[in-house]
């Protein structure tokens, strides 16, 4: 694709250094040339040359209009002036059915929506655009570019994908061309206002999207900063529970250790009621003993 444009560029080149010393039939002769080119879709700067707006008013004017046709119209505005303009040929009908598909899909479906999943919070908005391709009917295109089956109007469809002039797939369960890109066609200089206004309601879009997500930032530092107070908070809480568990722990030892003799005798002292049962078993291991001494004499 990119040695193909390379190629393009060059010829279209090309052709407009002719054109500068064109006049009369020849420069008619060379617009039919470009027109049956392949590969060149943009015509305007062959418009704006002097030369060829002089054609306007000549006896080449059905030429001069049949340019214009192919920088701006359709093949449906050359059949409504087909009597009045040079017959086309086969490749000059396909380019101009290209252009024509090009037009019909130059209105790109554009959905901005507000989204909060999307959002890193869910309490916030943030504005997601959306492009959808646009879908043209086969009734449509049959209709418009004038063909006679589906099989015609595939086989043009595929021919301007591999010229570049279009991206998209042919969806032929719902008999309709979705388009994803399409190149840009001439300008008129009567449209550029509104081109102009166009873009200057875009330009405002944007400014109406960059404070909102100026407005979200600031809300979401706010949040930062709250959470990293708390954080802080929770830290300095932990860290002074501490201290105080440490100096109760050493004024508890602390204590302990002022009367170590005290703390010694308390050790040493038997419980309660430890010495009657340390006599108790002493009684029972004498008589056991008397016990056995008496078996054994009886044995003797």
């Amino acid at each position: 694709m990119a040695a193909e444009g390379k190629v393009t560029g060059q010829s279209q080149e090309q052709f407009l250094l002719l054109a500068k010393a064109a006049r009369g039939a020849a420069l008619a002769s060379l617009i039919h040339q470009v027109l049956e080119a392949p590969g060149i879709y943009v015509f305007g700067e062959l418009l704006d040359m002097p030369a060829v707006r002089e054609l306007a008013d000549s006896e080449f004017s059905p030429v001069f209009r049949l340019l214009t046709i192919f920088a701006y119209g359709t093949y449906a505005d050359y059949l409504a002036e087909a009597a009045n303009l040079p017959p086309l040929t086969e490749a000059q009908k396909n380019k101009l059915r290209h252009l024509s598909v090009v037009t019909l899909a130059a209105k790109i479906k554009v959905v901005a929506l507000f989204l909060p999943e999307f959002s890193p919070y869910w309490d916030y908005l943030v504005l997601v655009t959306i492009m959808f391709p646009q879908c043209i009917p086969y009734s449509v295109l049959l209709e418009q570019l004038q063909l006679k089956n589906v099989r015609q109007l595939e086989d043009l469809v595929i021919e301007a994908v591999y010229a570049d002039v279009l991206r998209g797939s042919l969806d032929q369960r719902n008999q309709r061309l979705e388009v994803d890109y399409s190149i840009g066609r001439d300008i008129r200089r009567e449209e550029l206002s509104t081109i102009t206004r166009t873009l200057q309601e875009w330009c405002q879009g944007c400014e109406v999207v960059l404070s909102g997500i100026e407005e979200q930032v600031s809300r979401a530092n706010q949040h930062k900063e709250q959470q990293l107070a708390l954080k802080q908070q929770i830290e300095s809480e932990v860290a002074n529970l501490k201290k105080t568990i440490k100096v109760t722990t050493a004024a508890a030892a602390a204590a302990t250790s002022q009367d170590p003799e005290q703390h010694l005798t308390e050790l040493r002292e038997p419980a309660p009621g430890t010495n009657q049962r340390q006599a108790s078993k002493k009684t029972s291991k004498a008589k056991g003993l008397r016990g056995s001494a008496k078996i054994w004499s009886k044995s003797n």
